[in-house]
């Protein structure tokens, strides 16, 4: 799970900088978060790989960081002898945990540098788990190759082209199987990423669909993140020729003290951080 908003993490409460507005096509954006993530790996297993079971044998499957676990929500269903891809798997904490549970999991994600450690962490798992650097808007794989399609806060907000990712999904799906995505919940788009009091208060318009972006000095876009409203994530999906099944927004749990960059126990309980969308490929 590499989740979005965590370019503040190292400064957790900092308000984000000023955005870049320009518009960062898909070439753009995949250059920026590969370096982005590829530079922030250490930094980000340090803070979180505890959390997300990076170095739990066997892995973990956790949805979100208000801590939903796929044992528990068993949103994906049946996953014993299934083929099961993950999109944006980061380290493979969570294809690690499908594999050890019976699936023939495959993980995929822009950045070299955190597949190397997901692929260092696996190396006591009873099964290893093929990882592929790849772009989630080509997915390098045959039609119907799989039966369910997952993302735990990977891909889906960092491509420019999500509506393209939703039907590459519906390509190399099987008729009948599962396409699960969890994200940033779209609201939060208009909060500053700060997990106290600012951090209840609107700042950015909601239809304001303006690319999110961090430069360097010498003004190299390095971080890219992408704004699409509910309605348009409903639409990508059913563009798609998915079939939308649910929409959870897991609420804060109580007397979880956990802090991830904006999420917290007192955003928590006003509005929700994370929006999980579950849908499947119909029959033939």
């Amino acid at each position: 799970m590499t989740t979005s908003g965590d370019q503040s993490d190292d400064a957790a409460g900092e308000h984000r900088p000023p955005r870049v507005l320009t518009n960062l096509d898909s070439a753009t954006s995949e250059r920026a978060n590969r370096w982005w993530w590829d530079h922030d790996a250490e930094h980000y297993h340090s803070e979180h790989g505890q959390f997300l079971g990076t170095y739990t044998d066997g892995g973990d499957f956790i949805w979100c960081p208000e801590g939903l676990r796929e044992e528990d929500a068993q949103l994906l269903g049946p996953v014993d002898g299934r083929d099961i891809l993950e999109i944006g798997c980061g380290s493979a904490p969570c294809s690690r945990w499908l594999a050890a549970h019976g699936a023939r999991a495959v993980g995929i994600d822009l950045s070299r540098r955190m597949l190397g450690i997901g692929l260092a962490a696996m190396a006591t798992d009873r099964r290893r788990v093929p990882l592929v650097q790849a772009t989630a808007e080509a997915l390098p794989f045959a039609d119907a190759s799989f039966d369910i399609v997952c993302s735990s806060f990977g891909a889906v907000p960092f491509v420019a082209d999500s509506a393209a990712v939703m039907a590459e999904v519906a390509r190399v799906l099987r008729p009948g199987g599962r396409w699960v995505f969890s994200i940033n919940h779209p609201m939060r788009w208009m909060f500053l990423d700060d997990p106290g009091p600012d951090g209840l208060t609107v700042q950015i318009p909601y239809f304001d669909r303006t690319p999110y972006s961090e430069v360097d000095a010498a003004g190299t876009i390095t971080y890219v993140e992408h704004h699409r409203t509910l309605g348009d994530r409903v639409r990508e999906i059913r563009s798609a020729g998915l079939i939308l099944d649910d929409i959870v927004e897991p609420e804060w749990p109580e007397g979880f003290e956990e802090v991830w960059g904006q999420w917290s126990p007192l955003r928590g309980q006003y509005f929700p951080g994370t929006a999980i969308f579950c849908s499947h490929k119909p029959e033939d």
